[in-house]
């Protein structure tokens, strides 16, 4: 995924599934400097983990 993309999903009033490595997760904000998102895996949100967002795959 581009870093405009999750912006957009950021922003969005729409729920819009994302996953990352096959694990659904909500992204919870992003770095723009580094191009990472922290996010948490849906349903949990017990821990939050900052991830590439080129990893993250919208379904």
């Amino acid at each position: 995924m581009n870093l405009d993309r999750v912006k957009e999903i950021l922003t969005s009033d729409e729920e819009i599934l994302v996953n990352y490595h096959g694990i659904p997760v909500w992204i919870e904000s992003i770095e723009t400097t580094s191009n990472m998102a922290l996010v948490s895996q849906r349903g949990t949100h017990d821990e939050s983990r900052l991830v590439p967002i080129d990893g993250l795959e919208e379904n």
